[in-house]
């Protein structure tokens, strides 16, 4: 338990230095968003299998504070990248993490999965690192709602728990019509979808 004085030190934003996809990046975090103190692990083995084009359009879905959009926004100088949250602290600090860091092609905004995203068959990519806690139905959602944003060619990408690989299998077949395992750790899997042309 703290006590009382120490809450003026837990409101203050912690620091995390990160090397992701070849970038050093500076994040601004805080109590109460995903994972404050350091980048977490599905986070890392995600970065180290994803495939950036620098003219690509992405979208990172879920960003929290941005180390996923950031690190590949600073991978395709040329494109942007969409990052949405439904939690609103996260978006502020996607938006701060974005300036500290001088990237100019991030875009952070507020959306529950793609309700406020309104592009069809504009992205190159879609990203998450998905919670463990979204739920069968709003994981559905979000699977045609990317397919319908992709242009043809486009990638879906995902890094989940472990628990959620097959599901996620069956539904990236389902919606995609293929699936591609990139990797399986310990804890989490990347896994893979192309909109077919």
């Amino acid at each position: 338990m703290y006590l009382r004085s120490d809450i003026t030190r837990l409101k203050e934003d912690l620091t995390i230095n990160a090397k992701l996809l070849g970038h050093e990046l500076i994040l601004k975090t805080r109590w109460g968003v995903f994972s404050p103190r350091a980048i977490d692990e599905g986070t890392l083995l995600f970065m180290k299998y994803l495939d950036i084009n620098e003219h690509d359009k992405c979208l990172d879905l879920g960003c929290g504070y941005g180390p996923i959009g950031l690190a590949v926004a600073k991978s395709c100088k040329n494109g942007e990248v969409h990052m949405v949250d439904k939690d609103f602290v996260a978006i502020e600090l996607s938006i701060i993490n974005a300036k500290l860091n001088k990237i100019n092609n991030a875009h952070a905004y507020l959306s529950d999965a793609f309700l406020n995203v309104n592009k069809k068959e504009y992205f190159d990519q879609v990203l998450s690192n998905v919670p463990a806690k979204v739920g069968r139905e709003q994981l559905s959602i979000i699977l045609y709602d990317a397919y319908d944003s992709l242009k043809p060619g486009g990638k879906i990408t995902f890094v989940t728990i472990n628990g959620l690989r097959d599901f996620v299998k069956n539904n990236f077949r389902s919606v995609f019509g293929n699936y591609k395992k990139l990797k399986q750790g310990q804890k989490y899997t990347i896994s893979q979808a192309t909109k077919v042309q």
